[in-house]
């Protein structure tokens, strides 16, 4: 007899939104729910990144991998994830394949054992490397269609899909009277072109501009919200 899964959640502190005529969800983890294909989209894993710093003689903290790895997988169990799609840079540079970064990629692994995951290679993927096969990961080049959705890393524009991207990391300056700044990464959304801010915690973050029909929403405290009017794109908080 089989086991019906329960419906996935929305997660705590989303936004809905259309693209492309359907509907997604923009998650606090910076992560980008397609309910209908049931696929989790995520950009800029960087996985490795401070065994790289600290194999280069930059005294950073370790864990991040597996505080990522965790966070993932936390994503995975609430919605019932069938895909997941990672937007360019899964790995930050060829140290990233150390003992430790791989081992703990092995695991995570064992426990999604049955999720299709695919790999849209960036550009810190050219440098790192691909995955191990044994991981099952399905690697593939930009654009990468799926359903109503051109899957790419760097930001284009594509003549039939909506276009989901990564690479630029985006982030807002949010200004309140008198010199308060705070700078927060974003989704950057506009009528062809989604750009999805960084999964990884150990990353940086871009500013980006307004522009006539680009929308922001702010990601912080556990919660993701839409920018209203236009966002000050200088400086940094």
């Amino acid at each position: 007899m089989s086991r019906t899964l329960e419906p996935p959640r929305l997660s705590a502190g989303a936004t809905v939104c259309h693209l492309a005529g359907t509907e997604v969800h923009l998650l606090p983890d910076r992560a980008l729910w397609w309910p209908a294909g049931r696929t989790l989209f995520i950009a800029d894993l960087h996985l490795g990144k401070s065994d790289t710093f600290r194999a280069r003689g930059l005294p950073v903290p370790s864990g991040t991998t597996r505080e990522n790895l965790d966070r993932l997988s936390a994503q995975i169990a609430l919605l019932h994830a069938r895909q997941l799609v990672v937007l360019g840079d899964f790995l930050h540079a060829a140290e990233s394949q150390s003992p430790a970064v791989l081992a703990a990629l092995a695991a995570w692994r064992a426990m999604h054992a049955a999720l299709e995951v695919v790999l849209v290679r960036g550009n810190h993927d050219s440098h790192a490397g691909d995955p191990p096969a044994g991981l099952g990961i399905a690697i593939v080049n930009e654009p990468w269609p799926i359903g109503p959705f051109a899957c790419c890393h760097h930001p284009q524009a594509h003549g039939a899909l909506h276009v989901l991207a990564g690479h630029v990391h985006p982030a807002v300056v949010l200004r309140g009277r008198g010199r308060d700044a705070l700078r927060l990464p974003c989704f950057a959304v506009g009528p062809q072109l989604t750009v999805l801010p960084a999964f990884g915690e150990f990353t940086g973050g871009q500013t980006m501009t307004s522009g006539p029909e680009r929308r922001f929403f702010a990601v912080g405290g556990g919660r993701v919200w839409a920018v209203p009017g236009r966002v000050d794109p200088s400086g940094a908080g």
